[in-house]
């Protein structure tokens, strides 16, 4: 059975403010049509400083998210907690684990952009040691017991809903990111699949006498999926804002990263052909889900600043036609 999920980061070049107001508004409206039509998480992203408004806070757009859904689970991946103030990260994602009844997750990530770390006045050459300590203080500060931070005495209140403390995965591409979320006793999701980083987090957990956590399988198929009842017409004029997400995506990766994500594509008939952003019929998707060519079905209805009406035919469709056929 193919998994549903709906991802959000708010890239949108050149909007204007009312263009980018009414893609957010589209996104909490899409939210509470997705939980009602059985979706199996939405997920929000992060990164700051960039030119195209990608999304730079995640948490009060997880919290308007679950102010409209009542089931469907939320993730944010990733969390750049280097960029935050430990102690105030834990006191809001506390109160949103209760807005939320422990509904959101998070997969806290390193970032990758330098430029991200100058824009909030972070050190970059220290940022490894500067990440297990945050989460070290996020852990503690969930207790609800005062302690030592930076030379002040610190209580977080209130604890959260979920105990101890929200579901935390560690994402990265490394051995060495496999071993840091072992050691910080945190789920793991690899930014792609190869399996020495699955074996290097497994050895390391019993290395440090725990039994490894869960871990994110990287999914076989395309990494953003989209519905339409003409995919040519929809690729012909909108397949543009489906390449400025790659190119910008592209731009931004360095050249020892890997992610299952990845398209070098520069033309829109290049994206065509690469097959990780994927134009479907419905018929069509439920073909390559019921074969299991297609296990995990990632919609991205705002990708690249994608207009309204497109963005919701995707969205009807797949929540209207492709899902119940293949629960038939």
């Amino acid at each position: 059975m193919a998994h549903f999920v709906t991802r959000y980061d708010f890239r949108a070049p050149g909007a204007d403010p009312a263009t980018r107001q009414e893609i957010f508004g589209r996104a909490i409206e899409q939210a509470a049509y997705l939980d009602e039509h059985g979706e199996d998480a939405i997920m929000l992203s992060e990164h700051h400083a960039s030119d195209d408004g990608y999304l730079p806070s995640p948490i009060p757009v997880a919290a308007a998210v679950a102010a409209v859904t009542s089931r469907v689970p939320i993730t944010i991946s990733a969390l750049l907690a280097n960029l935050y103030d430990p102690v105030r990260l834990a006191e809001d994602i506390a109160v949103l684990d209760h807005l939320s009844r422990g509904r959101v997750s998070y997969t806290i990530g390193l970032g990758y952009r330098p430029e991200e770390y100058e824009h909030l006045g972070r050190p970059w050459s220290t940022r490894g040691a500067d990440l297990e300590a945050a989460i070290l203080v996020l852990q503690r500060a969930w207790r609800g017991e005062a302690f030592e931070h930076e030379g002040r005495t610190v209580r977080v209140t209130p604890t959260p809903y979920s105990q101890p403390h929200p579901v935390l995965f560690y994402g990265g591409g490394s051995l060495a990111a496999a071993r840091r979320a072992a050691r910080l006793g945190l789920h793991f999701a690899p930014q792609h699949g190869d399996p020495d980083l699955h074996a290097a987090y497994e050895e390391a957990c019993r290395s440090h006498g725990r039994e490894p956590g869960l871990i994110l399988r990287s999914p076989r198929g395309p990494a953003n999926v989209f519905c339409a009842d003409d995919p040519d017409e929809f690729w012909a004029t909108y397949g543009h804002h489906l390449l400025a997400d790659a190119t910008s995506y592209a731009a931004w990766r360095g050249t020892d990263q890997r992610s299952y994500v990845q398209d070098d594509s520069a033309s829109v008939e290049e994206m065509r052909e690469a097959g990780v952003y994927v134009v479907l019929t419905a018929d069509q998707l439920v073909e390559r889900c019921r074969s299991k060519e297609i296990r995990l079905v990632t919609s991205h209805p705002a990708c690249g600043g994608l207009p309204a009406e497109p963005s919701w035919e995707s969205v009807r469709l797949i929540s209207e036609v492709v899902r119940p056929a293949l629960a038939g």
